[in-house]
């Protein structure tokens, strides 16, 4: 066990790989919703272009 705060960060010698690696999960979990969001509003801008491109040929082919 630790005795004191500073040997429990240290973590045994190993403390940059465990903290980096609690560093880059913590990035990616708060990345993934800016990232899904960012697709998914992509995805729906695409499809509304879409939309309006078929009722455009609609509406020119009449």
């Amino acid at each position: 066990m630790w005795n004191s705060p500073s040997e429990f960060f240290a973590m045994g010698g190993y403390a940059l790989y465990v903290w980096s690696s609690f560093g880059m999960c913590a990035l990616v979990l708060l990345l993934e919703p800016l990232v899904i969001r960012a697709r998914n509003q992509a995805v729906i801008r695409r499809l509304h272009q879409q939309l309006l491109a078929e009722q455009f040929d609609k509406e020119s082919g009449q």
